[in-house]
């Protein structure tokens, strides 16, 4: 984010109260998809012009390519991702038990990897990590949201919630003074949406790429002047995690296209 966007930022929310508007009902939370213009909604529809569909390829054609010392390929263990993935997604962070803790898809994906295909894990926004997150979360495009739902992530969803409502950084701002207590208004000619993150991984036009929910909460981040946690961080995990238990009962719709 610019300088002056962040000034933007700083004198849009800074007349707002904290907490003014609350956590918005789960009746009247909507999709990203509702708060873009007909261009932006249109190259989303269309498969063949929204620029996401490229990664899912790439990502089709990673699902059946052996790898690894074990030889192994996703489709080995999974079998066709149209049926064996269908709603996983829509499920993402979920708690393993072997790890003690919530994972995001794109982990998932490293684990499977190292657990299975004994191949090393993909970094963090590399093209193919991206590819597959993005290929696995088409598969469930129309499904509702179900994050959060399993009772052993309770605590964590606590804390992703205190950290969406916590001020920090120097201009002082929390997650919710954006996108609880300032949605449908505009930031620098973008809209502000509610921040609910049904169509990630998703293509921004502003970075001209595919990008995870993390990429986008670390831009955030940055735009406050705040110390942007790591990739894979317990924390960016458990803000993923609230918003998506927040987006609960919204279809997903990745790969989505947004500003």
């Amino acid at each position: 984010m610019t300088h002056w966007r962040a000034i933007a930022v700083a004198v849009l929310c800074a007349a707002t109260p904290a907490l003014l508007a609350g956590e918005i009902p789960q009746e009247t939370r909507r999709s990203g998809y509702s708060f873009m213009g007909p261009e932006t909604r249109a190259m989303q529809d269309d498969d063949t012009a929204n620029p996401g569909m490229l990664f899912v390829l790439d990502g089709e054609a990673l699902w059946t390519k052996k790898t690894g010392r074990a030889d192994k390929a996703c489709a080995d263990c999974h079998g066709d991702a149209r049926s064996s993935m269908k709603g996983v997604a829509a499920r993402y962070p979920a708690f393993d038990k072997a790890q003690g803790r919530p994972v995001t898809i794109e982990q998932r994906i490293n684990l499977c990897r190292a657990d299975h295909q004994q191949a090393t894990p993909l970094a963090y926004e590399s093209h193919d990590l991206l590819a597959l997150a993005a290929f696995v979360a088409r598969q469930s495009r129309g499904v509702a949201i179900t994050a959060g739902d399993d009772p052993e992530l309770k605590p964590f969803v606590a804390q992703g919630r205190e950290l969406f409502m916590r001020r920090e950084g120097q201009l002082n701002l929390a997650c919710t003074n954006c996108h609880d207590d300032n949605f449908d208004k505009r930031l620098a000619g973008a809209p502000i949406t509610q921040a609910q993150p049904t169509g990630y991984p998703l293509y921004r036009l502003e970075w001209q790429t595919l990008g995870s929910l993390e990429r986008r909460l670390r831009s955030c981040m940055t735009g406050v002047r705040a110390q942007a946690y790591d990739y894979g961080s317990p924390e960016l995990v458990a803000l993923e995690l609230y918003l998506m238990s927040r987006a609960r009962g919204l279809p997903m719709e990745a790969p989505a296209v947004r500003p």
